[in-house]
Protein backbone atom coordinates (compact mmCIF):
# COMPACT_ATOMS: atom_id res chain seq x y z
CA UNK A 1 0.00 0.00 0.00
CA UNK A 2 1.37 3.38 -0.97
CA UNK A 3 1.54 5.71 2.00
CA UNK A 4 0.98 9.45 1.74
CA UNK A 5 3.96 11.57 1.00
CA UNK A 6 4.25 15.36 1.17
CA UNK A 7 4.04 17.15 -2.11
CA UNK A 8 7.40 18.35 -3.27
CA UNK A 9 5.83 21.14 -5.20
CA UNK A 10 4.93 24.15 -3.09
CA UNK A 11 5.45 26.79 -5.69
CA UNK A 12 2.83 29.32 -6.59
CA UNK A 13 0.10 27.89 -8.80
CA UNK A 14 0.22 28.71 -12.46
CA UNK A 15 -2.87 30.81 -12.94
CA UNK A 16 -5.63 29.94 -15.31
CA UNK A 17 -5.34 33.49 -16.57
CA UNK A 18 -2.03 32.52 -18.11
CA UNK A 19 -3.64 29.49 -19.71
CA UNK A 20 -6.36 31.62 -21.24
CA UNK A 21 -3.73 33.99 -22.55
CA UNK A 22 -1.88 31.14 -24.26
CA UNK A 23 -5.04 29.68 -25.71
CA UNK A 24 -5.97 33.09 -27.00
CA UNK A 25 -2.77 33.55 -29.01
CA UNK A 26 -4.38 32.03 -32.08
CA UNK A 27 -7.04 34.75 -31.94
CA UNK A 28 -4.49 37.54 -32.50
CA UNK A 29 -3.45 38.63 -35.97
CA UNK A 30 -1.99 41.60 -37.74
CA UNK A 31 -5.32 42.33 -39.45
CA UNK A 32 -7.62 41.73 -36.45
CA UNK A 33 -10.94 43.49 -36.48
CA UNK A 34 -14.48 42.21 -36.84
CA UNK A 35 -13.68 40.13 -39.92
CA UNK A 36 -11.18 38.00 -38.00
CA UNK A 37 -13.68 37.53 -35.17
CA UNK A 38 -16.37 36.42 -37.61
CA UNK A 39 -14.00 33.97 -39.29
CA UNK A 40 -13.22 32.39 -35.94
CA UNK A 41 -16.88 32.20 -34.96
CA UNK A 42 -17.76 30.54 -38.25
CA UNK A 43 -15.02 27.93 -37.80
CA UNK A 44 -16.11 26.72 -34.34
CA UNK A 45 -15.71 22.94 -34.27
CA UNK A 46 -13.16 23.00 -37.10
CA UNK A 47 -9.67 24.04 -36.15
CA UNK A 48 -8.55 24.06 -39.76
CA UNK A 49 -5.72 21.65 -38.94
CA UNK A 50 -5.34 18.01 -39.98
CA UNK A 51 -7.08 15.46 -37.80
CA UNK A 52 -4.84 14.22 -35.00
CA UNK A 53 -5.47 11.22 -32.77
CA UNK A 54 -5.22 11.51 -29.00
CA UNK A 55 -5.54 8.60 -26.58
CA UNK A 56 -6.84 9.43 -23.11
CA UNK A 57 -6.20 6.79 -20.44
CA UNK A 58 -7.60 7.35 -16.95
CA UNK A 59 -8.11 5.40 -13.75
CA UNK A 60 -11.87 5.89 -13.69
CA UNK A 61 -14.38 3.15 -13.08
CA UNK A 62 -17.67 2.79 -15.02
CA UNK A 63 -20.30 5.30 -13.91
CA UNK A 64 -17.84 7.60 -12.11
CA UNK A 65 -19.53 11.01 -12.19
CA UNK A 66 -16.28 12.93 -11.73
CA UNK A 67 -14.63 11.34 -14.74
CA UNK A 68 -17.74 11.87 -16.85
CA UNK A 69 -17.06 15.60 -16.43
CA UNK A 70 -13.36 15.25 -17.26
CA UNK A 71 -14.30 13.38 -20.41
CA UNK A 72 -16.87 16.03 -21.35
CA UNK A 73 -14.12 18.65 -21.27
CA UNK A 74 -11.84 16.46 -23.38
CA UNK A 75 -14.64 15.78 -25.88
CA UNK A 76 -15.41 19.50 -26.25
CA UNK A 77 -11.77 20.37 -26.88
CA UNK A 78 -11.46 17.47 -29.33
CA UNK A 79 -14.39 18.73 -31.39
CA UNK A 80 -12.94 22.23 -31.48
CA UNK A 81 -9.45 21.05 -32.39
CA UNK A 82 -10.35 18.40 -34.97
CA UNK A 83 -9.04 15.65 -32.70
CA UNK A 84 -10.04 12.00 -32.80
CA UNK A 85 -10.23 11.30 -29.06
CA UNK A 86 -9.91 7.66 -28.02
CA UNK A 87 -10.92 7.33 -24.36
CA UNK A 88 -10.15 4.22 -22.30
CA UNK A 89 -10.00 3.65 -18.56
CA UNK A 90 -9.28 1.11 -15.87
CA UNK A 91 -8.81 1.59 -12.11
CA UNK A 92 -6.01 -1.00 -12.07
CA UNK A 93 -2.57 0.56 -12.58
CA UNK A 94 -1.12 -2.34 -14.58
CA UNK A 95 -4.13 -2.39 -16.88
CA UNK A 96 -3.84 1.37 -17.38
CA UNK A 97 -0.24 0.84 -18.45
CA UNK A 98 -1.37 -1.78 -20.97
CA UNK A 99 -3.86 0.71 -22.41
CA UNK A 100 -1.06 3.25 -22.84
CA UNK A 101 1.05 0.61 -24.58
CA UNK A 102 -1.83 -0.07 -26.97
CA UNK A 103 -1.92 3.65 -27.78
CA UNK A 104 1.83 3.59 -28.45
CA UNK A 105 1.38 0.63 -30.79
CA UNK A 106 -1.29 2.57 -32.69
CA UNK A 107 1.17 5.46 -33.13
CA UNK A 108 -1.24 8.06 -31.82
CA UNK A 109 -0.30 11.74 -32.00
CA UNK A 110 -0.57 12.37 -28.26
CA UNK A 111 -1.55 10.73 -24.99
CA UNK A 112 -3.36 12.05 -21.90
CA UNK A 113 -2.78 10.00 -18.75
CA UNK A 114 -3.53 10.02 -15.06
CA UNK A 115 -0.67 9.12 -12.75
CA UNK A 116 -2.54 8.13 -9.61
CA UNK A 117 -0.31 5.02 -9.53
CA UNK A 118 2.97 6.32 -10.92
CA UNK A 119 5.00 3.20 -10.18
CA UNK A 120 2.77 1.17 -12.47
CA UNK A 121 2.46 3.81 -15.17
CA UNK A 122 5.99 5.24 -15.25
CA UNK A 123 7.82 2.76 -17.50
CA UNK A 124 5.13 2.79 -20.18
CA UNK A 125 4.84 6.58 -20.10
CA UNK A 126 8.60 6.78 -20.67
CA UNK A 127 8.25 4.42 -23.62
CA UNK A 128 5.62 6.67 -25.16
CA UNK A 129 7.87 9.71 -24.84
CA UNK A 130 10.85 7.76 -26.23
CA UNK A 131 8.67 6.89 -29.23
CA UNK A 132 8.17 10.61 -29.89
CA UNK A 133 4.60 10.78 -28.58
CA UNK A 134 3.95 13.82 -26.35
CA UNK A 135 2.23 12.97 -23.06
CA UNK A 136 0.31 15.24 -20.68
CA UNK A 137 -1.07 14.32 -17.26
CA UNK A 138 -4.32 15.22 -15.55
CA UNK A 139 -5.67 14.84 -12.04
CA UNK A 140 -3.06 12.51 -10.52
CA UNK A 141 0.73 12.53 -10.44
CA UNK A 142 1.70 16.14 -9.81
CA UNK A 143 4.77 14.96 -7.89
CA UNK A 144 5.87 12.61 -10.65
CA UNK A 145 5.03 14.06 -14.07
CA UNK A 146 8.20 16.13 -14.47
CA UNK A 147 10.66 13.34 -13.70
CA UNK A 148 8.82 11.12 -16.21
CA UNK A 149 9.25 13.73 -18.94
CA UNK A 150 5.54 14.51 -19.21
CA UNK A 151 4.84 17.79 -21.00
CA UNK A 152 2.30 19.40 -18.63
CA UNK A 153 0.08 18.66 -15.65
CA UNK A 154 -3.49 19.89 -15.15
CA UNK A 155 -5.11 19.31 -11.78
CA UNK A 156 -4.77 20.30 -8.16
CA UNK A 157 -2.13 19.81 -5.49
CA UNK A 158 -3.93 17.15 -3.47
CA UNK A 159 -1.99 17.82 -0.28
CA UNK A 160 -2.83 21.53 -0.47
CA UNK A 161 -6.47 20.67 -1.23
CA UNK A 162 -6.55 18.38 1.79
CA UNK A 163 -5.07 21.09 3.98
CA UNK A 164 -7.67 23.56 2.70
CA UNK A 165 -10.45 21.13 3.59
CA UNK A 166 -8.90 20.48 6.99
CA UNK A 167 -8.53 24.20 7.69
CA UNK A 168 -12.16 24.84 6.84
CA UNK A 169 -13.39 21.91 8.93
CA UNK A 170 -11.20 23.01 11.85
CA UNK A 171 -12.57 26.56 11.66
CA UNK A 172 -16.09 25.15 11.72
CA UNK A 173 -15.28 23.28 14.91
CA UNK A 174 -14.22 19.83 13.71
CA UNK A 175 -12.47 17.79 16.41
CA UNK A 176 -12.63 14.17 15.20
CA UNK A 177 -13.02 13.89 11.42
CA UNK A 178 -13.15 10.58 9.60
CA UNK A 179 -11.45 10.58 6.19
CA UNK A 180 -12.68 7.79 3.91
CA UNK A 181 -10.27 6.39 1.29
CA UNK A 182 -12.03 4.31 -1.36
CA UNK A 183 -8.98 3.20 -3.39
CA UNK A 184 -5.86 1.97 -1.66
CA UNK A 185 -2.59 2.90 -3.35
CA UNK A 186 -3.98 6.05 -4.97
CA UNK A 187 -1.39 8.65 -3.97
CA UNK A 188 -3.79 11.55 -4.56
CA UNK A 189 -6.38 10.17 -2.14
CA UNK A 190 -3.70 9.47 0.44
CA UNK A 191 -2.44 13.04 0.11
CA UNK A 192 -5.94 14.46 0.60
CA UNK A 193 -6.40 12.66 3.92
CA UNK A 194 -2.84 13.54 4.97
CA UNK A 195 -3.65 17.20 4.32
CA UNK A 196 -6.81 17.03 6.43
CA UNK A 197 -4.91 15.31 9.24
CA UNK A 198 -2.18 17.97 9.11
CA UNK A 199 -4.78 20.56 10.12
CA UNK A 200 -6.92 18.37 12.40
CA UNK A 201 -4.48 15.86 13.99
CA UNK A 202 -7.24 13.66 15.47
CA UNK A 203 -8.44 12.75 11.96
CA UNK A 204 -8.95 9.02 11.48
CA UNK A 205 -8.56 7.26 8.13
CA UNK A 206 -10.97 4.53 7.03
CA UNK A 207 -10.24 2.35 4.00
CA UNK A 208 -13.33 1.04 2.21
CA UNK A 209 -14.07 -1.02 -0.89
CA UNK A 210 -14.84 1.65 -3.48
CA UNK A 211 -16.08 -0.94 -5.96
CA UNK A 212 -19.03 -1.91 -3.77
CA UNK A 213 -21.47 0.79 -2.56
CA UNK A 214 -23.09 -1.67 -0.16
CA UNK A 215 -19.74 -2.63 1.36
CA UNK A 216 -18.82 1.05 1.67
CA UNK A 217 -22.07 1.85 3.41
CA UNK A 218 -21.62 -1.03 5.84
CA UNK A 219 -18.06 0.04 6.69
CA UNK A 220 -18.89 3.72 7.22
CA UNK A 221 -22.07 2.94 9.18
CA UNK A 222 -20.20 0.55 11.44
CA UNK A 223 -17.47 3.11 12.12
CA UNK A 224 -20.00 5.83 12.96
CA UNK A 225 -21.86 3.47 15.30
CA UNK A 226 -18.65 2.48 17.06
CA UNK A 227 -17.29 6.01 17.48
CA UNK A 228 -19.89 8.64 18.32
CA UNK A 229 -17.18 11.29 18.65
CA UNK A 230 -16.76 11.49 14.85
CA UNK A 231 -18.08 14.92 13.90
CA UNK A 232 -17.09 15.15 10.21
CA UNK A 233 -17.09 12.50 7.50
CA UNK A 234 -14.71 13.57 4.73
CA UNK A 235 -15.20 11.61 1.53
CA UNK A 236 -12.92 11.84 -1.51
CA UNK A 237 -15.44 11.57 -4.33
CA UNK A 238 -19.04 12.45 -5.09
CA UNK A 239 -20.44 8.88 -5.18
CA UNK A 240 -18.81 8.10 -1.83
CA UNK A 241 -20.39 11.22 -0.33
CA UNK A 242 -23.83 9.96 -1.30
CA UNK A 243 -23.10 6.63 0.40
CA UNK A 244 -21.84 8.48 3.49
CA UNK A 245 -25.09 10.42 3.83
CA UNK A 246 -26.97 7.11 3.93
CA UNK A 247 -24.50 5.74 6.50
CA UNK A 248 -24.96 8.82 8.66
CA UNK A 249 -28.72 8.30 8.70
CA UNK A 250 -28.42 4.57 9.41
CA UNK A 251 -25.97 5.17 12.27
CA UNK A 252 -27.98 8.03 13.77
CA UNK A 253 -24.85 10.15 13.58
CA UNK A 254 -24.72 13.94 13.88
CA UNK A 255 -21.52 14.20 11.85
CA UNK A 256 -21.35 16.61 8.93
CA UNK A 257 -20.69 15.05 5.55
CA UNK A 258 -18.25 16.96 3.31
CA UNK A 259 -16.55 15.79 0.16
CA UNK A 260 -14.00 16.34 -2.53
CA UNK A 261 -15.30 16.71 -6.08
CA UNK A 262 -18.71 17.69 -7.33
CA UNK A 263 -21.51 16.08 -9.32
CA UNK A 264 -25.22 16.71 -9.85
CA UNK A 265 -25.97 14.55 -6.82
CA UNK A 266 -23.45 16.45 -4.68
CA UNK A 267 -24.91 19.79 -5.78
CA UNK A 268 -28.39 18.53 -4.87
CA UNK A 269 -27.01 17.36 -1.52
CA UNK A 270 -25.52 20.77 -0.78
CA UNK A 271 -28.85 22.40 -1.63
CA UNK A 272 -30.76 20.04 0.67
CA UNK A 273 -28.20 20.28 3.47
CA UNK A 274 -27.25 16.61 3.54
CA UNK A 275 -23.75 17.63 2.37
CA UNK A 276 -22.19 20.72 3.95
CA UNK A 277 -19.69 21.58 1.20
CA UNK A 278 -17.48 20.18 -1.53
CA UNK A 279 -13.92 20.84 -2.66
CA UNK A 280 -14.08 21.55 -6.41
CA UNK A 281 -11.08 20.95 -8.68
CA UNK A 282 -12.98 21.81 -11.89
CA UNK A 283 -12.62 18.47 -13.70
CA UNK A 284 -14.01 19.86 -16.97
CA UNK A 285 -10.96 22.12 -17.22
CA UNK A 286 -8.60 19.20 -16.71
CA UNK A 287 -9.95 17.28 -19.70
CA UNK A 288 -10.33 20.35 -21.89
CA UNK A 289 -6.90 21.84 -21.24
CA UNK A 290 -5.12 18.49 -21.61
CA UNK A 291 -6.44 17.92 -25.14
CA UNK A 292 -5.94 21.57 -26.06
CA UNK A 293 -2.33 21.41 -24.82
CA UNK A 294 -1.55 18.50 -27.12
CA UNK A 295 -3.15 20.28 -30.07
CA UNK A 296 -1.18 23.47 -29.33
CA UNK A 297 2.04 21.50 -29.00
CA UNK A 298 1.56 19.56 -32.23
CA UNK A 299 0.38 22.52 -34.30
CA UNK A 300 2.37 25.41 -32.84
CA UNK A 301 5.03 24.07 -30.45
CA UNK A 302 3.33 25.65 -27.42
CA UNK A 303 3.58 24.38 -23.86
CA UNK A 304 1.31 25.59 -21.07
CA UNK A 305 2.49 26.22 -17.53
CA UNK A 306 6.11 27.19 -18.01
CA UNK A 307 7.28 23.92 -16.51
CA UNK A 308 4.97 24.25 -13.52
CA UNK A 309 1.67 22.45 -12.85
CA UNK A 310 -1.47 24.26 -13.97
CA UNK A 311 -3.76 24.17 -10.95
CA UNK A 312 -7.51 23.92 -11.54
CA UNK A 313 -8.39 23.85 -7.83
CA UNK A 314 -9.13 23.78 -5.00
CA UNK A 315 -12.25 25.90 -4.59
CA UNK A 316 -15.29 25.35 -2.39
CA UNK A 317 -18.93 24.85 -3.34
CA UNK A 318 -21.40 25.46 -0.53
CA UNK A 319 -24.81 27.03 -0.02
CA UNK A 320 -23.44 30.50 -0.79
CA UNK A 321 -22.55 29.67 -4.40
CA UNK A 322 -24.26 26.37 -5.22
CA UNK A 323 -26.98 28.10 -7.26
CA UNK A 324 -24.34 29.50 -9.62
CA UNK A 325 -22.68 26.11 -10.05
CA UNK A 326 -26.03 24.40 -10.54
CA UNK A 327 -26.66 26.39 -13.72
CA UNK A 328 -23.84 24.50 -15.43
CA UNK A 329 -24.53 21.03 -14.04
CA UNK A 330 -27.22 20.19 -16.60
CA UNK A 331 -24.69 20.53 -19.43
CA UNK A 332 -22.42 17.93 -17.81
CA UNK A 333 -19.62 20.47 -17.42
CA UNK A 334 -19.71 20.94 -13.61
Amino acid sequence: MTRPRPSRLRRSATTLTAVVAVLGLAACSATGGRKAVEERENSVGNAGTPTMTVAMVTHSAPGDTFWDIVRKGADDAARKDNVDLQYTADPDGAKQANLVQQAIDKKVDGIVVTLAKPEAMGPTVRRAIAAGIPVVAVNGGMDDYQKLGVLSFFGQDERIAGEAAGTRAQREGAKRPLCVIHEQGNVGLEDRCAGVKAKVPATQVLYVNGKSPSAMQTSITSKLQQDKSIDYVVTLGGPIAMVATQSKTSAGSQAKVVTFDTSKQVVDGIKSGSIAWAVDQQPYLQGYLAVDQLWLYKTNGNTVGGGQPVLTGPAFVDKTNVATVEKYVASGRR
